[in-house]
């Protein structure tokens, strides 16, 4: 099973180019797609999932067309949204039988086994009467899950995840993907680099619009060993390292900027070598990205 996209394109009406020929082919397995918020990332996710057309290109699916097949791409689509509504006093084993009959499971028996099934796989069995109103986020993002995964989808899409959800619940949310992504293709969106270095064997880097990276997550670690440099500054000083060197990023230790800059060769000045990690892959290649478009 492979998704592949070529020369995708959408300009909304305001101007904005949200997707600008955006080429990807993406395996079975957890694929990240990693990105600031507006870079483009809903957009293809709400693409992918059928809900809005694109200006140009083409999106196959094995032998299916997304782009015009839509109906049966919905067959084998499994999406979870970064917001989704609920019934509010709807329990969570009517909910997932409603969902279930909505994508064509109309045998009642076959129905029944499927929704005690799903909510077992995601630890929510011991709750199936309760409300999913009522749910925790965590709670109701394995829902999310759950509902995702009838009829055996063989893409399913999840945007931002794990966004506002304790540590105890990012780690099972980590668990079920995982467990989920060894069959089918899971596309993860999401700007929370952290997701993408622990659960996805591959990835790309979307930027206003573009594909600035694909490939291996810790392949793209690798290339920057021994051209990420660190040193702690006072704060009076940041803007003059930002002019002066290639700053990539910065964040408070014990009350003082930690700046992480890119440089080919040792910056002096009492920098340190950093070992790098996706989080100055990320920043490094939009850094650049930038940098050209300037």
């Amino acid at each position: 099973m492979q998704l592949i996209i070529e020369h995708l394109s959408k300009r909304y009406p305001n101007g904005v180019h949200a997707l600008n020929d955006v080429s990807l082919t993406i395996p079975n397995g957890m694929y990240g797609l990693l990105g600031q918020n507006g870079a483009g990332k809903s957009t293809l996710m709400r693409t992918l999932a059928t809900l809005q057309d694109a200006d140009s290109g083409t999106v196959m699916l094995d032998d299916l067309n997304v782009l015009t097949q839509k109906d049966d791409v919905r067959r084998v689509l499994g999406y979870l949204p970064q917001e989704f509504g609920v019934y509010p006093k709807v329990s969570a084993t009517d909910l997932l039988d409603h969902l279930a009959i909505l994508k064509g499971i109309t045998n009642g028996r076959e129905r029944s086994e499927l929704v005690k099934a799903l909510l077992n796989r995601v630890n929510l069995y011991d709750h199936r009467k309760k409300a999913v109103s009522s749910y925790s986020g965590g709670m109701k993002q394995r829902f999310g899950i759950a509902q995702a995964l009838i009829g055996n989808p063989k893409l399913i899409i999840v945007d931002e995840p794990t966004a506002g959800l304790d540590p105890g619940e990012r780690n099972r949310f980590y668990n079920l993907l995982s467990e989920i992504g060894e069959n089918v293709i899971v596309i993860l969106s999401t700007h929370i680099v952290q997701d993408v270095m622990e659960l996805c064997n591959n990835m790309a880097i979307i930027h206003k619009g573009r594909v600035l990276y694909s490939g291996s997550p810790q392949a793209s670690v690798d290339k920057l060993k021994g051209k990420i440099w660190e040193k702690s500054i006072p704060k009076t000083e940041l803007a003059t390292y930002q002019q002066n060197y290639t700053v990539i990023s910065n964040k408070l230790v014990a009350g003082k900027p930690l700046v992480h800059v890119f440089s080919e060769t040792d910056p002096g000045e009492g920098f340190q070598t950093a070992q790098p990690d996706l989080e100055d892959v990320f920043f490094s290649t939009i850094e650049h990205s930038n940098t050209v478009a300037a």
